[in-house]
């Protein structure tokens, strides 16, 4: 589970850094805008020579341009100039911009653009606003909101993805757990695969062979009796011989033979028994 974490936490930290990247540039292509978006307010004063001030983030995702000198323009030519700026840079199309008046920080004008051209707000276009010293606001609306949805639609499939792998792993564990290996000395028995496993070497075994050595391995260390190995072994399999059980239990003995502290042990006349001796 602790890697799924580690993947997840990794993920996010690509998707942060990304987006950092995103905001980065957002900001230096708003203020280059904002600057020709200044620099055409100037020429349409007939002002070549003045400056325009640092373009300042005031706020997340709203700009401020202002100027060295006092001007006036209509706002129809404002709105016409942000928004072609804008469109080459590339930047979103829902913004709202406000005037402000220097001397006391009342909005002179102000207008709000939209994705859909007919639900965008722009009153009195027509009419100019005489020189003065403003300042010009413009901010974004609904980039947190694109962000918000990027990051849902990116992180409820990788959620998605790890809650099948968790589950997976549960379900492998737990059918893992509902047959689990015997552990004979250095020897795996899988008795629903009837193979023994010794390191990487696979040995496989006959079915009464399985059924033996699962009723030896679930009596370890004590002498389960020969008729108790005949009765479960071979009753419900016509006539039983009496030398296949002494036949069956040397097979065992030949493919354990790689653990010399596994012994099958001839109680004489009484049965066998599976020990592991300690080292």
């Amino acid at each position: 589970m602790k890697r799924y974490l580690y993947l997840v936490l990794l993920l996010l930290g690509i998707l942060n850094l990304s987006s950092c990247a995103k905001d980065d540039s957002h900001r230096e292509l708003t203020k280059i805008a904002l600057r020709d978006v200044g620099h055409q307010l100037l020429l349409s004063n007939q002002d070549s020579t003045s400056l325009i001030l640092p373009v300042l983030e005031t706020a997340s995702d709203t700009y401020q341009l202002s100027f060295q000198n006092e001007l006036g323009f209509k706002p129809d030519s404002l709105v016409i100039f942000v928004k072609n700026s804008l469109e080459k840079a590339g930047l979103p199309d829902h913004y709202r911009v406000e005037v402000f008046q220097c001397e006391d920080n009342e909005v002179a004008y102000s207008y709000e653009m939209k994705n859909e051209q007919e639900q965008s707000l722009i009153p009195c276009a027509g009419r100019a606003l005489p020189l003065n010293c403003y300042t010009i606001q413009v901010r974004f609306e609904g980039r947190k909101e694109q962000f918000s949805l990027l990051y849902l639609w990116l992180i409820v499939p990788l959620i998605l993805i790890i809650w099948l792998l968790f589950k997976r792993k549960i379900t492998t564990t737990q059918s893992v757990t509902e047959h689990p290996f015997y552990t004979i000395g250095n020897y795996k028995f899988d008795k629903d695969q009837s193979k023994l496993i010794y390191v990487k070497k696979e040995i496989g075994l006959s079915k009464k062979e399985c059924e033996l050595l699962e009723i030896l391995c679930d009596n370890l260390n004590d002498v389960v009796k020969r008729d108790e190995l005949s009765k479960r072994v071979w009753e419900d399999h016509g006539v039983f011989v009496g030398r296949s059980l002494d036949t069956y239990i040397s097979k065992l003995r030949k493919k354990l033979k790689e653990d010399s502290s596994i012994k099958i042990t001839n109680v004489h006349g009484v049965g066998y028994k599976l020990e592991v001796l300690k080292p």
